[in-house]
């Protein structure tokens, strides 16, 4: 089987979300195939179903002047942040074709990552199975996951901190958590990495685990149904 693979540069949010939505659509009508989306984002909050605003710690004044905006979007899970330096990776993916099981699904996410981190870097990451979902070095989170799901199709995805600004995650309480951190590649090996390599590696490692073969695509071959 193969899964369209779109690999992006530095995209505005909402323009990425509008993408998705299409796609997403598409995929439900059966008229493009599966399809990995990856970027980056400007500085962006977003607010999943669950979310709640007391989690944003920063004044919306002071956001807005920064040029930060909030999203409220449909994806689980609580207030995230995306930025430059993050790893955004969109599967917009009908589930019918791996056995309708949404936590299989994000359990071979999270494998990714843990596979990746173990094979590539020698780090040590892991999963908290039926508490929060996502990827942890030690209690620091390093790959935030929320997804939705409708009529088998999934759209959102995961967050890769490789050369992200901790920084900024001071602006909320990363999914929710107040007594967790979070963490990046760059922290954990204490240098940057090359953005288009771990794209490389991501993408190897999500082919790996859920069994596909990538074939990479344009915007515009993907919207055109290929």
């Amino acid at each position: 089987m193969n899964i369209n693979v779109l690999k992006l540069g530095r995209v505005d949010y909402g323009e990425a979300l509008g993408l998705q939505e299409r796609l997403f659509l598409l995929r439900q009508q059966g008229k493009t195939s599966d399809t990995l989306i990856l970027l980056e984002h400007p500085p962006v909050i977003t607010l999943g179903r669950r979310g709640n605003r007391e989690n944003i710690l920063v004044p919306e004044e002071s956001l807005n002047a920064r040029g930060v905006k909030v999203y409220e979007v449909s994806r689980g899970g609580d207030v995230t942040y995306h930025g430059p330096g993050q790893l955004v990776g969109y599967p917009i993916m009908d589930l019918t074709g791996y056995g309708r099981d949404i936590k299989q699904f994000i359990w071979n996410i999270e494998e990714v990552f843990i596979r990746l981190l173990a094979e590539c870097y020698g780090i040590e990451a892991r999963r908290e199975e039926g508490r929060y979902a996502g990827v942890w070095v030690g209690d620091e989170k390093i790959t935030a996951i929320g997804v939705a799901v409708k009529k088998w199709v999934t759209m959102h995805g995961f967050a890769f901190n490789v050369n992200t600004s901790l920084e900024h995650f001071n602006w909320i309480n990363p999914c929710g958590l107040t007594d967790r951190g979070v963490t990046s590649l760059e922290k954990i090996l204490g240098q940057k990495l090359d953005m288009e390599s771990i794209k490389d590696q991501l993408v190897e490692y999500f082919c790996m685990v859920f069994r596909v073969r990538p074939q990479y695509a344009s915007q515009d071959g993907i919207e055109a149904g290929s």
